[in-house]
């Protein structure tokens, strides 16, 4: 018998300090390396967009591979291409943790747009504003100290 899976996560993490020091000119050439990440693990990437000092992504995740796994490669290998390129010239890496917020298979369309449209949300909410009112709405406690 078959196991079958349907397991949507809106994937979240900064860059060191929260600095930003993505350039976005160069967005898609982060994307489509962490697409080709994604796709040798078996996964999906549904949607993925960036601020200069943070990324969204909403994937699917392969059963065989551990969440904490799947975030530490994408980060270990785009970290390592970013600095590599000459075109993220002040990027130093990405901060220590993430977050991982699941969702139904019905609210796709939702978050796909969610993502889609950070430069026009960043614009009335920073970062910050945003990553805790995710986590409150997800009902997870914040530990304050990672938030200067």
């Amino acid at each position: 018998m078959s196991s079958y899976r349907q397991i949507l996560y809106h994937i979240i993490f900064r860059t060191k300090g929260s600095e930003k020091t993505l350039n976005m000119g160069y967005s898609s050439e982060l994307f489509n390396y962490i697409w080709g990440i994604i796709q040798k693990k078996n996964g999906f990437l549904y949607r993925i967009n960036a601020m200069e000092e943070h990324v969204h992504m909403l994937s699917d995740l392969h059963p065989s591979i551990a969440l904490a796994d799947f975030v530490r490669d994408i980060k270990t290998a785009s970290s390592i291409r970013l600095k590599e390129t000459g075109h993220f010239p002040y990027f130093k890496g990405w901060a220590d943790g993430y977050a991982a917020l699941t969702y139904a298979y019905w609210d796709k369309e939702k978050i796909i747009n969610y993502i889609k449209n950070q430069q026009e949300h960043h614009q009335k909410e920073t970062f910050e504003e945003e990553y805790l009112r995710l986590l409150k709405e997800h009902n997870i406690e914040v530990d304050m100290k990672f938030f200067p």
